[in-house]
């Protein structure tokens, strides 16, 4: 009985950071409030409660690397380890039971520049924040470029190794510099301003996406209390191990349909995988009374 009590709140939490945009934060405005709200509706970030997002608050190294690699959807799943990969293997102040670990992890090994003794729990700069993105950015693909070269009437503030990450962050229109032409590097970056930076980076990305067919997902339920169901998604027989599906986010509409959300990953064409035939599923748990359908997660506009 405790197992299933931790397993229901578990599910309760899951369900209240990905829940759709019913309830909006009353601190967020202006330019920030789309992406916030569309970055929370696909689960990706959360507010300190339901009505409040913070969005002047600093953001830490650990949110920082966490929303990026769950925002652009890094992943491990085609590389073959020896043994499970542990973030003590790669940081000396990261916890391996930390929250967060698996994304610095994921991060480390999608070659995102962390420093070795980096302290998850201060806060993250500008140009810090700019170089890793552009990394997780270009982890995804070429992006076409203007080649030119911005000028920055703060320059001489940019750390030499970032200085073409803030370059190529301007170039593909993720911000923009002031009237002022300046950067601000140093300045420590905001909730909000974070949300905004990685809302851009996902619009980049998929909007260079090449169209594929929609694979057919199969949906089961299964009972599990008179109150709750158990939701599988499966992609069928697959015929190596290399596939995958994750589950992003549930929504919650009014008129009473749970809408799962989900990605899909393929082995890579030079990856080594198990030459054998598998059925790739996902799990999650809903509310009895809801009527449940999945989609492909969004695509941001």
């Amino acid at each position: 009985m405790k197992k299933w009590i931790t397993m229901v709140s578990a599910t309760a939490l899951f369900c209240s950071l990905t829940g759709g945009s019913v309830l909006a934060f009353d601190d967020v405005e202006g330019d920030q409030k789309a992406p916030v709200l569309s970055l929370k509706d696909r689960g990706v970030i959360s507010g300190i409660d339901d009505k409040h997002f913070v969005p002047m608050g600093k953001v830490s190294y650990a949110q920082s690397v966490h929303m990026i690699v769950k925002g652009l959807g890094l992943n491990i799943d085609n590389i073959r380890f020896i043994k499970q990969p542990e973030a003590s293997d790669y940081f000396t102040n990261v916890p391996n039971n930390a929250w967060y670990a698996q994304s610095f992890i994921i991060a480390q090994l999608n070659g995102l520049p962390i420093p070795k003794d980096v302290d998850p729990n201060g806060t993250m700069t500008r140009e810090q924040f700019a170089d890793l993105l552009v990394h997780a950015i270009e982890k995804k693909g070429d992006f076409p470029t203007i080649k030119m070269y911005i000028q920055l009437a703060d320059e001489e503030q940019v750390t030499p190794e970032m200085n073409g990450s803030v370059q190529r962050l301007l170039l593909y229109k993720i911000t923009n510099l002031g009237q002022d032409r300046k950067f601000n590097p140093k300045r420590e970056m905001s909730r909000g301003e974070a949300a905004v930076w990685l809302y851009n980076a996902i619009k980049l990305v998929e909007s260079h996406k090449s169209p594929v067919q929609q694979e057919e997902i199969k949906v089961s339920i299964e009972k599990v209390t008179d109150d709750v169901n158990k939701v599988i998604l499966s992609r069928g027989e697959k015929p190596t191990a290399g596939y995958g599906i994750a589950i992003t986010g549930i929504r919650f509409e009014q008129d009473g349909r749970a809408v799962v959300t989900y990605t899909v990953s393929d082995p890579a064409p030079d990856s080594m995988n198990a030459q054998v035939i598998t059925e790739p599923k996902a799990e999650t748990y809903v509310s009895s009374k809801f009527k449940v359908e999945a989609e492909p997660a969004a695509v941001l506009h």
